[in-house]
């Protein structure tokens, strides 16, 4: 039981002892004391008045004396203006930090037989280009959305869908055909998602280029232009005959996928992020495709005179939805609707959680209602976690124009700035030890970058702010971890099975507290969906550490009670902070 809650229940005796009355947890619920107060927590005892008859200041000092003799952990109060300031004793602080110590899950649930099994969807990238910044974004919430809901005690699938057919895909085919002179990854020295994008930039630069020539040579404008595109045209086709089952289309198509997924798998390995299971788009749609026909014979979708399939959900306050073109081929909703009965069959899920941004919450909107208007009773419970977009200093990535933070490129880029930024603490370690701690320090830095902001928001990434080694960094709280195990390396004859008796000082029970906070901070951020929180948990229990660290001698303290404490409560914190920032997937190097 947390010092909250023991406070919160003995309030709650309190009143009822005092005057009669019946009164919920929630409502003394204590709260940490401001700074410039005595105190750690304080219970606001306005909520209160209507019960006890008496003014704030006699009611919570009644309530303060009440608990002081009657609930071991507090060992004074003081009273200002109605809120009840509570100071913890040292001794339970001592023990808490025994109970924390002797527990290697601590703060972590684990799943059993009746636990919930959540489903979350992330990465869903398009075969056409590979992944970029904004991908980054949505792997890692994705992930570390995963690892916080196994922490809250859910089972988890890790799932992901590939787009790996449709117009932009046969975009990069057609150029490929046209322009690629049977370059192969291996002839052209890049991973295989790379060469396909770029085959996706040519097309849309000859595309572009065809347009403006038919303005100019016709006189009309770029939209009459667009219908009159024979580039465009053949992109079509191609689609077409790929739905149709054409061998060669589906030849080149097996092809040119196998080199991006190639490229992708790389890339995943790099960002440390995993599926349990992949679907793809090519397997899904037809799915769709059969339930959205089906959907035609029950009334609930209908044909237009071109052939074109659609929705009228203006029932619903939306508008009529698009589900199958007019020469028949799928949109992104028939493979989601394909995808997501698949799912269902494949798994007993309780809770499905699509991590996409949030220019897509009108599509999940829409899922949600068709599927439940197709009979799947589950459609409404499914769950669009909506995360903002990632923006640069120069502006928005446009995936056409060749203008994306390619992932690689910033998995690069990030791991030789920590290099860079490390080369003097580094010095002397060997090569490959300081290779391997650049990587950690470099993608850590990203990972924490991107996740720290409230995802829900859109961000500004700044690679250069990301890699300081101070402030609200990732590096600044690896390396606070790689001090803790520095120290606990040179604490000779130190055994942490051993109980010291010394009782903390003011600041060592604020640091006892913090990391005590870690279980509802987990539980906090998987009610919210929100790796934030525990990225700034993290930052916080650093910052907090490094304040000791330099405030008291650990293993030149020469009270040897007072050093056995120290160094309980520096490994206590060490693990804390190597647990939150797994949770964000991120590594934590031994030394720096």
């Amino acid at each position: 039981m947390t010092i909250e809650n023991i406070i919160a229940e003995g309030v709650v005796k309190a009143v009822k002892e005092l005057y009669g009355a019946d009164v919920e947890p929630k409502l003394v619920a204590p709260s940490a004391t401001k700074k410039e107060f005595e105190g750690d927590l304080t219970v606001v005892v306005f909520p209160l008045l209507k019960i006890s008859r008496k003014a704030p200041d006699a009611t919570a000092t009644e309530i303060g004396e009440w608990i002081g003799k009657n609930i071991d952990a507090v060992e004074r109060f003081n009273v200002v203006k109605g809120f009840l300031n509570i100071t913890v004793s040292p001794a339970f602080w001592l023990g808490l930090l025994h109970e924390i110590a002797a527990d290697p899950d601590f703060g972590i649930r684990k799943a059993d037989d009746s636990s919930d099994l959540v489903m979350v969807e992330y990465s869903s990238p398009n075969t056409n280009k590979p992944l970029h910044l904004g991908h980054v974004r949505n792997n890692l919430l994705g992930y570390s959305l995963s690892q916080i809901l196994k922490a809250n005690g859910h089972k988890v699938v890790k799932t992901n869908i590939v787009n790996d057919r449709g117009i932009h895909i046969c975009k990069s085919m057609l150029a490929w055909k046209k322009w690629g002179e049977n370059a192969t990854p291996e002839s052209a020295g890049k991973k295989g998602d790379h060469l396909i994008g770029d085959f996706y930039v040519a097309f849309d630069k000859h595309y572009k280029a065809e347009l403006k020539e038919i303005m100019e040579r016709e006189n009309i404008s770029e939209e009459e232009a667009e219908k009159k595109s024979a580039l465009m045209a053949e992109a079509r086709e191609m689609l077409r005959k790929w739905e149709a089952g054409d061998e060669e289309v589906r030849g080149l198509w097996k092809m040119m996928n196998g080199w991006v997924y190639a490229g992708f798998d790389e890339t995943y390995r790099r960002l440390g992020v995993d599926f349990d299971k992949i679907y793809y788009e090519s397997d899904t749609y037809l799915e769709g495709k059969d339930l959205i026909l089906g959907g035609i014979e029950k009334g609930i979708m209908y044909r237009k005179d071109d052939g074109s399939v659609w929705a009228d959900l203006t029932g619903d306050g939306l508008d009529h939805k698009l589900l199958l073109r007019a020469d028949g081929t799928s949109v992104y909703m028939t493979q989601d609707i394909g995808t997501a009965k698949l799912r269902y069959q494949d798994f007993p899920i309780d809770k499905m959680i699509y991590v996409v941004g949030n220019e897509q919450n009108y599509h999940f909107q829409v899922l949600s209602l068709l599927l439940d208007k197709l009979g799947f009773k589950w459609g409404k419970d499914l769950t669009h976690f909506s995360y903002g977009m990632v923006e640069l200093p120069e502006g928005k990535m446009k995936s056409r124009e060749g203008t994306v933070v390619d992932a690689d490129d910033l998995i690069d880029t990030m791991v030789a700035s920590a290099a860079e930024m490390g080369a003097e603490r580094f010095a002397e370690m060997p090569a490959e030890e300081s290779a391997e701690i650049s990587r950690m320090v470099g993608l850590g830095a990203l990972k924490y970058f991107l996740l720290k902001v409230d995802p829900r928001k859109n961000m500004l990434f700044n690679p250069k702010e990301s890699i300081d080694f101070n402030g609200n960094t990732g590096p600044f709280i690896q390396y606070t971890y790689a001090r803790i195990r520095s120290v606990i390396r040179k604490a000779e004859g130190f055994d942490p099975a051993v109980t010291p008796q010394s009782e903390p000082n003011a600041k060592e029970s604020v640091l006892i507290q913090k990391v005590a906070d870690f279980p509802s901070v987990v539980a906090e951020a998987g009610r919210n969906y929100s790796p934030a929180l525990i990225a700034n948990y993290a930052y916080d229990l650093a910052k907090e550490y490094n304040q000791f660290y330099h405030d008291y001698s650990i293993l030149r303290e020469e009270n040897e009670q007072k050093r056995n404490l120290r160094l309980l409560l520096s490994m206590t914190v060490g693990r804390t902070l190597k647990s939150a920032m797994s949770l964000l997937g991120i590594e934590m190097p031994e030394r720096m």
